[in-house]
């Protein structure tokens, strides 16, 4: 347990940062499921999704959640994956 006052400042605002991490990547996981669950659905469903994620995935980057090179990986791979699924339909 902290006895300063600074450390328990330190704690507590450590906390806050962990909790707010896991809600941005919570709301991530939770768009990439909706959206791979709208692809089967329809290219048109899953292309509002794609917008969704798109969102979540540059408002972790800019926060600080993720880096921005894995942002881009991950906006790239969902794009790759809408892709696929507007050719075959």
């Amino acid at each position: 347990m902290p006895v300063t006052k600074s450390a328990k400042k330190a704690l507590s605002r450590s906390l806050k940062l962990q909790q707010r991490n896991y809600d941005f990547k919570l709301r991530m996981k939770m768009a990439i499921k909706k959206f791979m669950k709208n692809l089967t659905k329809g290219v048109v469903v899953a292309e509002t999704e794609v917008q969704n994620l798109y969102k979540y995935i540059d408002k972790a980057c800019k926060v600080g959640v993720l880096k921005k090179q894995t942002a881009a990986r991950r906006k790239s791979r969902v794009a790759k994956m809408f892709n696929v699924a507007q050719k075959t339909k």
